[in-house]
């Protein structure tokens, strides 16, 4: 805690309840906003703002800023999930904003291989690779990705 008060309001209270609805790991002020418009409550962003910021510094949630020209994502440290994320590297939809967790022994590999080759410890939490998810890619450019990985190099 940062020696604060914090006080339990409705706005508050709503935006708590709000966040909790979220299934997606990650959440940005706008999209705490725009639920709340969505269940009819009258919250301003800046009072949204306030309260995710207070909630970050008293380490409730977890405050992303990717790559300084996108809002700041946050995300809920419920339970070890503040703990899990360090453990993790993040992918960033250029497009759509989304922020995800990416976890496999390739990328665990390259976090040994720094360590062990370069004396360099990567805090893997801070780490983004910016790119297209998905969704906003496109089959046929996923797949022409594919494709053009296993064409002959010329």
């Amino acid at each position: 805690m940062n020696g604060k008060k914090s006080y339990n309001t409705r706005p508050r209270d709503r935006i708590l309840k709000s966040i909790s609805s979220f299934e997606t790991a990650h959440f940005t002020v706008s999209d705490v906003v725009a639920r709340l418009r969505e269940e009819g409550q009258t919250v301003g962003k800046a009072t949204v703002y306030r309260t995710v910021e207070r909630m970050a510094e008293d380490g409730e949630l977890r405050k992303y800023i990717v790559d300084g020209t996108t809002a700041a994502c946050y995300q809920r440290v419920e339970g070890n999930s503040g703990a899990s994320c360090r453990e993790h590297f993040h992918l960033k939809c250029e497009k759509c904003g989304r922020l995800i967790h990416a976890e496999c022994e390739e990328l665990r590999k390259i976090v040994s291989h720094m360590k062990e080759e370069h004396r360099f410890l990567i805090d893997s939490s801070k780490t983004v690779f910016y790119g297209l998810c998905e969704d906003c890619a496109g089959e046929e450019e996923l797949s022409a990705g594919e494709k053009n990985k296993n064409a002959p190099a010329k």
